[in-house]
């Protein structure tokens, strides 16, 4: 069983470079590599759809092998920066990768390579204007490079975007002086090789073993030496090819037949796998614990290879460079089933926005339609976090979801960013759609969702519609995905093990809570209770109460807070987030995060509180900040760690024509056996900051400084991570935001470890003023001024150990 789970982690990664690229795997022939790639090769080939394994003679030492025949290279590449207007503007970039030709040609000829032997390739980098993401395009004098571009893009992303200007980033020259020893040969040309036709009757086999095939059994296998094979024999699986002097042992299963070509490398035609959907029927109710484990790399595969499309083919910065975005895959009733490691916030939460469309919707959700949402009370996490839902269709019926989520740009508001710090409603707070067929019958509403955008005051128009143009792509490539899923391994096998994979996380963290019961000496049933508060002082209040023999647990937060006329609410989508999450961290096994997690407990949100608010409320800061909180509260009732910054840190500026979001690492808590990690994004945000040459590139803005805040995080026997200070100063008048917690209260140590420190916001003005921002605010600053945002450190775990001198 272990060969198999080895076998879809090697496919897994094939998958994500290929299939996420725009290739289709199947059409190319898999290369093996290193001594032992052989004995795998036939099963991972077959896995992912492959119809050919090639062996190389050298794959046991193909690396020192390739190094010793290598062409000498040297590359020239130099900015260029011109918008692609004219033909002109190539001609020019033709004159100027020609001198970088001749002077790579120099350096090759210095090397003693001769004339004759030196070929030079020339590049152009381009982009669409407005996007991040660069192709390199081949140039020669005369091609259509403008088209290529666009096909190339097109294989890549699923579309192009027309109305954009192209831009050449960078030329590059690259000059070849070509090894004489490496002797080029097409695969095809090596097993046509004449030799062939002398050699018609294998040797005899060096011996006959029993070797054990999966879904076969035992089965005699002919052992052959390399060595005794000449080139144009064909040997038929089952067989083990052995190359004594090559360190290569290659496995070719049964009914696939291996060829020896011409120049002794192995070429393996793979037997169509006929028996593909063929199982055990008790698997539909008792899995096989290797099939477990696969259809888990494959659930996640999906989401990982739809997040890998998502982040090419979007322009904002919040997509492309910080990765705020998530993908995942639902069953038939909008549970979640497996998800790629993107935002914990989003990942819980989506599950209460997919079955919140199947309720509204019903039968009237027909396949080709997308579905488009963002609104608090349709499971929504804060209106910039829009997610797209498709419905996968099998014979006719839904049978599956696929949901991405992306924060956006902007979508109206108060504030460019739309993340305004006082918004008292979700009114103040931009676009709130409950539900909005943005496909029918896979036709772009385009009209309509641009509308919608406009009466709700989008700055950011043209990139919102080309990230949700994103999504929806992103959602395709689920969608075929899952298809060719289900038709290699059955829809009704697919199901079983959806179901499974979530059995399996139920049963997970019911093994934890009984483990937390006995480990913190609780009675049967027994109730802990944890509380912490919010900088304006509402108080979040948990009594979790573990009941042993039934192996479950009850979530009461009776007693926190009511809903605050500000926006520090958090949906109850969002809240049970925070638990599944919390839940998640604490089971010590290896399952993806799913409802499954969430069936041995049940929750008690009072309405009307902080964490279930009505559906007017203004809930921007309560996905960012509140959340933290609430799972810093969880954490604490479990006794797992010090609380961590318990906050995002989330920064704003912009104007009328452009807008920035970003949210800031800070310290995480300590725990029992570790110091808290520093300068990390914590929690409920797995985001990433935007690299320093992209944000003062597209943004006019300087980073004067990015560096970990020495001291922040709480002192104890295991000591809290530190936060960070981000200085950013403005190149012009902008309006600046900033949402943030734990700038009164600071974050606190467990098992009498110390506090972490308060985070703390600053403007310093031009003439030098220097005045404190707090945790909330807006204002304009203009050219010379900057903000400084020194964020909280975690909280320290243990009792510091005492020294004393003699």
């Amino acid at each position: 069983g272990f060969i198999a789970v080895a076998n879809e982690t090697m496919s897994r990664p094939i998958r994500n470079l290929t299939q996420g690229k725009g290739f289709d795997v199947r059409g190319h022939v898999l290369a093996c590599f290193g001594g032992a790639g052989g004995q795998h090769a036939c099963d991972v080939a077959r896995a992912l759809g492959m119809k050919s394994v090639y062996v190389s003679q050298y794959s046991g030492i193909l690396s020192a092998y390739g190094i010793g025949i290598a062409d000498v290279v040297t590359e020239k590449q130099e900015p260029f920066g011109v918008v692609v207007s004219d033909a002109s503007v190539l001609e020019a970039a033709e004159s100027r990768l020609m001198e970088l030709q001749n002077e790579a040609i120099s350096d090759l000829l210095s090397q003693g390579v001769q004339k004759d032997n030196i070929a030079s390739e020339w590049y152009l980098n381009m982009r669409y204007e407005g996007t991040d993401f660069g192709i390199m395009i081949s140039r020669k004098k005369g091609d259509d490079t403008v088209s290529a571009f666009a096909d190339e893009y097109l294989r890549e992303h699923g579309f192009t975007i027309p109305g954009k200007d192209v831009i050449v980033d960078d030329v590059r020259v690259r000059a070849l002086g070509v090894s004489e020893a490496a002797v080029q040969q097409k695969i095809e040309d090596a097993v046509k090789t004449k030799k062939a036709k002398v050699f018609l009757k294998l040797p005899k086999s060096a011996v006959n073993h029993k070797t054990y095939f999966a879904g076969q059994g035992w089965l005699d296998t002919s052992v052959f030496l390399l060595k005794d094979l000449s080139p144009g024999m064909t040997v038929k699986g089952p067989a083990i090819l052995i190359d004594v002097l090559g360190g290569i042992t290659t496995v070719v299963d049964p009914g696939s037949e291996a060829t020896v070509v011409g120049n002794g490398d192995i070429k393996i035609d793979i037997a169509d796998n006929k028996n593909a959907q063929s199982f055990d029927r008790n698997e539909l109710t008792s899995p096989d614990p290797v099939r477990l484990s696969v259809f888990s790399h494959r659930f996640m595969s999906i989401a990982e290879q739809m997040g890998r499309t998502l982040q090419r083919t979007a322009i904002s910065t919040n997509i492309k460079e910080r990765l705020d975005f998530s993908c995942a895959l639902f069953d038939a009733q909008g549970g979640l089933v497996a998800n790629a490691p993107h935002v914990p916030v989003h990942l819980g939460s989506m599950q209460e926005t997919v079955r919140y469309q199947i309720r509204k919707l019903g039968s009237s959700w027909k396949e080709g339609d997308v579905i488009l949402t963002n609104h608090p009370a349709a499971g929504g996490s804060h209106l910039p976090d829009v997610t797209v839902i498709s419905p996968v269709f099998t014979g006719g019926v839904a049978t599956f979801y696929i949901a991405s989520r992306g924060h956006q740009a902007d979508i109206g508001g108060l504030t460019p960013g739309s993340m305004p710090p006082f918004s008292k409603s979700i009114a103040d707070e931009g676009m709130a759609i409950e539900s909005l067929k943005v496909v029918v019958n896979e036709v772009l509403q385009e009209d309509a969702l641009v509308g919608i955008l406009r009466a709700a005051g989008c700055r950011s128009l043209r990139d919102v519609v080309s990230d949700l143009k994103a999504q929806i792509a992103a959602n395709f490539k689920g969608i075929r995905l899952m298809q060719n899923l289900i038709e290699s391994e059955s829809l009704e096998l697919v199901c079983a093990y959806m179901k499974h994979i979530q059995t399996a996380a139920k049963l997970a963290v019911e093994d934890m809570l009984v483990e937390v019961s006995l480990s913190r000496g609780l009675a049967p049933v027994d109730t802990i209770e944890a509380e912490d508060y919010m900088d304006d002082g509402s108080v979040i209040k948990l009594a979790l109460t573990i009941d042993r023999e039934k192996k479950t647990a009850e979530f009461n937060f009776e007693g926190t807070g009511p809903e605050v006329y500000g926006n520090t609410n958090t949906p109850f989508a969002v809240s049970t987030s925070a638990i599944i999450y919390s839940l998640r961290c604490l089971v010590n096994r290896p399952i993806p995060l799913n409802q499954g997690c969430l069936e041995p407990v049940s929750i008690h949100l009072p309405k009307g509180s902080l964490l279930y608010p009505s559906e007017e409320a203004a809930v921007v800061g309560g996905n960012v900040l509140t959340s933290q909180r609430l799972t810093d509260v969880i954490l604490k009732a479990f006794g797992a760690c010090a609380a961590s910054q318990g906050c995002m840190n989330n920064f704003t500026f912009g104007n009328e024509s452009l807008s920035y979001y970003e949210t800031i690492a800070g310290g995480a808590g300590a725990g029992p056996g570790w110091s808290g990690t520093s300068g990390v994004q914590t929690h409920m945000t797995n985001t990433r900051i935007t690299d320093p040459e992209v944000l003062e590139l597209r943004y006019p803005v300087l980073l004067d400084e990015f560096s970990l805040r020495r001291g922040s995080g709480g002192r104890g026997k295991w000591t809290g991570g530190n936060g960070v200070c981000r200085a950013v100063r403005f190149r012009c008048p902008l309006t600046v935001s900033i949402l943030s917690e734990r700038r009164a209260i600071p974050p606190w140590g467990l098992a009498g470890g110390k506090d972490g420190k308060r985070g703390e916001n600053l403007i310093q003005y031009k003439d030098g003023r220097i005045v404190n921002f707090g945790g909330k605010g807006t204002l304009k600053l203009n050219a010379g001024d900057r903000i400084v945002i020194r964020t909280p450190g975690g909280g320290g775990y243990g009792e510091t150990p005492e020294f004393t001198c003699s």
